[in-house]
């Protein structure tokens, strides 16, 4: 190879690892912008789903506290029904929560003291429904949910990282391509660095984004 020749492979080189040079460098920060971002996105889902169990647990409670009232005042007016106390089962049955009171009346309806293949109490009714608790289910499956968004995060996150690290080996060999002598060796090295960046941009472009605007 004659010099001229040579000093055209030289900066052909020269321009292609500065070019890769940049290109990496700046790969590299949106890499890590992105893991930065999804770092906060992954924290941001997992504080919502702790927020949303908190919820459910306590109108789980809630719902857990209003069964037993619940319980409790239909036991006491059974026992005054069957002791034939009319005032008392009038001062219990007025006493039922409001959403007790179509569970049973449904289960009055099916005549339970008379007929053996009813309902053995309104919380066996369909009828019987509690507010808190369908609360409670929804707030877990939200929960739930929003755990599920934090883990996906957290390897967005992960992926991005290893994105960094790829990038960085590209400008690992664009870098020490330049200090080489042999014009070939310079190629090879360049090559293999212009090879990871393209394979590592190539899948970098496949995962979401997340911006702050």
């Amino acid at each position: 190879m004659n010099d001229r020749s040579e000093g055209s492979s030289a900066r052909w080189v020269e321009r292609f690892a500065a070019l890769l040079l940049a290109s990496a460098a700046l790969a590299t920060a949106w890499s890590s912008y992105q893991a930065s971002r999804w770092t906060g996105e992954q924290a941001k889902s997992f504080a919502a789903a702790n927020a949303a169990r908190v919820e459910s647990t306590k109108a789980s409670s809630l719902a857990n506290a209003q069964t037993e009232v619940d319980v409790s005042v239909f036991t006491e007016w059974v026992n005054a029904t069957v002791r034939g106390e009319e005032e008392l089962t009038t001062f219990y049955r007025q006493r039922f929560r409001e959403e007790f009171v179509p569970a049973f009346e449904a289960w009055i309806a099916t005549d339970p003291f008379e007929d053996p293949s009813a309902a053995p109490t309104p919380f066996a009714m369909s009828e019987y429904v509690i507010a808190a608790r369908e609360e409670a289910a929804e707030l877990e499956a939200a929960a739930d949910a929003g755990a599920g968004d934090a883990r996906e995060n957290v390897q967005r996150a992960t992926n991005y990282v290893l994105g960094v690290v790829l990038f960085a080996t590209s400008l690992f060999f664009a870098g020490i391509a330049t200090k080489l002598g042999s014009i070939r060796l310079r190629t090879v090295v360049l090559a293999l660095g212009g090879l990871v960046f393209v394979l590592s941009a190539g899948w970098i472009a496949t995962f979401p984004v997340s911006l702050s605007i």
